[in-house]
């Protein structure tokens, strides 16, 4: 019997805190700027190797923490989007500060991404696998 980790944080990086609560990851953004080139590669990598591990991922990312996001960045959560749904899995958006949330609306962006104002209001919206 494989053993309950539900809810017990995973030290991924200094940049990303992970938690899983039964089939849902759950990942927090800790760097309050995610600006830096080095930095997205690093996060990119991490959430790729997240969606990897999963069967049908069913993510929610929080940007609480994050002030300032890079266009890189953006580019970076394009391709873990579609890591996630090539996996039949869904990714959710929570907690994006309106600053943040108006560049994804400029983008259009918010029309690829199913963004929540909270993460309970994300985890309620993600199926139960069939």
């Amino acid at each position: 019997m494989p053993q309950d980790l539900s809810s017990t944080p995973t030290p991924v990086s200094p940049r990303l805190k992970v938690t899983r609560t039964g089939d849902v990851v759950q990942v927090e953004f800790l760097t309050r700027k995610i600006l830096d080139e080095a930095n997205i590669a690093e996060i990119g990598e991490q959430l790729s190797a997240l969606v990897e591990k999963e069967e049908k991922p069913r993510i929610i990312i929080s940007f609480a923490a994050v002030d300032h996001l890079s266009s890189a960045a953006l580019g970076t959560l394009i391709t873990i989007n579609n890591k996630v749904k090539n996996k039949n899995g869904q990714l959710r958006l929570s907690n994006i500060n309106p600053q943040i949330l108006e560049v994804f609306l400029i983008t259009k962006l918010n029309k690829l991404f199913r963004i929540y104002p909270t993460v309970k209001e994300a985890q309620d919206s993600l199926q139960q696998p069939a």
